[in-house]
């Protein structure tokens, strides 16, 4: 009793008492196979370059590449994700380094699978705007515009390449329509029908991509609004997840995760394909460098921001922080 009255006999505050209450209560947990290790490898430097906006972040070598991956399969990582980051002088319209089958994704697809083996999911990011010279996902037609369908002609391409070099699993992240279907028919050709996909759904145009052009040397020359998706729209999201699953996708992907929790758990109620989020390089950015001012617990905003995306439905998660959440975890 109180001078207010009774209460009722429920009060949720009883589970959560105490820290060993709490969880066991706790309705989300992560694991260290819940995590993706995006890692960015490149061409012709001697030692890891740091990414100035992504602190605790490289552009690796390849044997700081392989040292990388060693780490994320011994902390019990699901997989990494490599993006390669060609000499500058090897950039062109068409992309070509991105198809070379010696061109430095192709390389250390070769050099983490024989060194990890089948121990860590070796996935590849199919894409050329690391590989171009005007920054763009495809290439260009005479008036300047990214030509759909002459680009998933590259995209077939790239996607043998990479299957032949190792990859379990390929991320075609370029948005353009029809690419999972011309992908998965590339790959069957070839008899790698065990080569997963995994589908950019949904990714969006987003301002928190900022350091990831760092990460990669990135040449964009303007924006990508005419083939990712404009932030407002989330039913254009369910559509094009239709379309992906039509075509083939193995898994679907949200990207950015966390300003976009609302579309993940949309994607995530309507699908019986694993769900994947991506924690950009944007979002990492900010709690770092809100934790190197003092304002956040770094740890424990980290530990945060995950259970959020894990919470609204992501099976798996691309972050940074992999590897070191996995350990912690452990």
């Amino acid at each position: 009793m109180t001078t207010y009255g009774s209460f009722p006999g429920t009060r949720p505050r009883r589970l959560r008492t105490s820290p060993v209450m709490r969880r066991m209560v706790a309705e989300t947990r992560l694991h260290p196979a819940d995590f993706i290790l995006p890692a960015f490898v490149r061409e012709g430097v001697a030692e890891p370059v740091p990414i100035s906006s992504m602190p605790g972040v490289v552009q690796h070598t390849r044997d700081s590449l392989k040292k990388a991956a060693v780490e994320a399969a011994e902390a019990g990582v699901s997989g990494i994700m490599l993006f390669g980051v060609p000499e500058e002088s090897k950039k062109d319209g068409a992309g070509t380094a991105g198809t070379d089958p010696d061109g430095i994704l192709q390389v250390a697809l070769r050099d983490v699978r024989a060194e990890v083996g089948d121990e860590l999911l070796v996935m590849s990011d199919l894409c050329l705007d690391e590989f171009t010279d005007h920054g763009h996902c495809g290439v260009l037609d005479e008036q300047g515009r990214v030509d759909n369908d002459a680009t998933l002609e590259r995209y077939a391409e790239m996607a043998q390449v990479q299957a032949d070099a190792g990859a379990h699993v390929v991320g075609p992240s370029g948005m353009m329509d029809g690419q999972i279907g011309v992908i998965r028919d590339a790959l069957d050709q070839i008899g790698r029908e065990d080569v997963a996909i995994l589908a950019y759904t949904a990714k969006y145009a987003s301002a928190f991509y900022g350091p990831f052009r760092e990460a990669v040397g990135s040449s964009l020359q303007g924006d990508r609004r005419t083939y990712q998706q404009d932030p407002a729209n989330l039913r254009e999201s369910m559509r094009e997840l239709a379309l992906d699953l039509e075509e083939g996708a193995d898994l679907v992907m949200v990207k950015p995760a966390g300003p976009y929790l609302d579309v993940l758990a949309k994607v995530a109620d309507a699908v019986d394909v694993p769900v994947v989020a991506y924690q950009i390089s944007g979002e990492y950015a900010m709690i770092e460098a809100a934790a190197e001012k003092g304002w956040i617990d770094r740890e424990k905003a980290i530990v945060e921001s995950l259970t959020g995306i894990r919470r609204a439905g992501a099976r798996s998660v691309l972050t940074y922080w992999a590897t070191e959440v996995a350990r912690a975890l452990r």
